[in-house]
């Protein structure tokens, strides 16, 4: 992959993530009512800070096993896998999905960077992303070395970015930019990106098997 094609589907690959309703879009909602539009960069920043320890860890953790045909074919199959079985849960749910705005909450928590980071990795699905797609993205990145791993963070981090700022915004502002309608244009195509990228990386995992 060039970095250019990397970044781009990086960018995909988090915004379609970062799209779909979990705990830390329920927190933003929930923040931006009572701290406005900068409970968004503010709890992607905490998110970000901890995705960056994940990256840097499985960069120097993974710089040699992911060299491994064996390695490398098996990580494409689960990362794969987990693409097709995210894209096709997004669309069988694309008629009933809604973005539920009302969320609201007069609790004081923790501070919003403290209490990204936490939501994030108090999630499964984070984990369960990671273990799947973001080591198999990086197996298949690591003929770029540092620049493609740090391509992929950044723009992975710069979608989150777009997306929770996008709903802060909207509830800070009177909830009226974010409609279910465009939502689900929205993860209508984010789920056809990720069953074709999904199966480009299954084919390129099963490749590496076959060739052994």
């Amino acid at each position: 992959m060039t970095l250019p094609v990397i970044a781009t589907t990086s960018f995909m690959l988090g915004l379609s993530g970062a799209m779909m309703p979990g705990p830390l879009l329920t927190l933003t909602i929930s923040e931006a009512a009572r701290r406005g539009m900068r409970a968004g960069p503010l709890l992607i920043l905490g998110h970000a800070l901890l995705e960056a320890l994940l990256v840097a860890l499985l960069l120097i953790g993974l710089a040699d096993l992911v060299q491994r045909p064996l390695v490398f074919g098996i990580v494409g199959l689960c990362g794969g896998a987990m693409l097709l079985w995210m894209g096709g849960g997004m669309l069988y749910g694309l008629p009933s999905l809604t973005l539920d705005l009302s969320q609201t909450s007069t609790r004081k928590g923790l501070p919003p960077v403290i209490s990204g980071g936490l939501v994030s990795l108090a999630n499964p699905y984070f984990t369960l992303w990671w273990a799947t797609v973001g080591i198999g993205y990086l197996t298949v990145t690591s003929d770029r070395g540092w620049q493609g791993g740090l391509v992929f963070y950044l723009f992975h981090i710069l979608a989150d970015l777009f997306w929770y700022c996008l709903v802060a915004f909207s509830v800070s502002r009177g909830r009226h930019l974010l409609t279910d309608r465009p939502y689900r244009i929205l993860i209508g195509g984010c789920a056809l990106f990720l069953l074709a990228f999904g199966s480009y990386f299954g084919f390129q995992g099963f490749l590496k098997l076959t060739a052994l």
